[in-house]
């Protein structure tokens, strides 16, 4: 007992490397590769996946507002009230 949860059981035959956290480096090239291949796909793919959304959006739109068009009292049925 009094083993990390890690080192539970012994298995032969198996090799593992482990890097210290220290020496890792998260954010290597982040900016100089990162931003750039990011910019890259996206235009890769706009062309794929705007239109859907844009659709979705002319419909959302155009039923939003005949539905409130819809909604909307005649001002003809409401001459005579008091």
């Amino acid at each position: 007992m009094g083993h990390g949860f890690g080192e539970l059981a012994k298995v032969r035959g198996i090799v593992t490397h482990k890097i210290s956290p220290f020496e890792q480096r998260a954010f290597a090239n982040v900016i100089s590769k990162g931003v750039p291949n990011t910019l890259r796909r996206i235009r890769s793919q706009i062309f794929i996946v705007a239109p859907p959304f844009i659709m979705g959006y002319m419909v959302y739109n155009y039923i939003e507002n005949l539905h409130t068009q819809i909604n909307r009292k005649n001002p003809a049925e409401f001459e005579n009230d008091s």
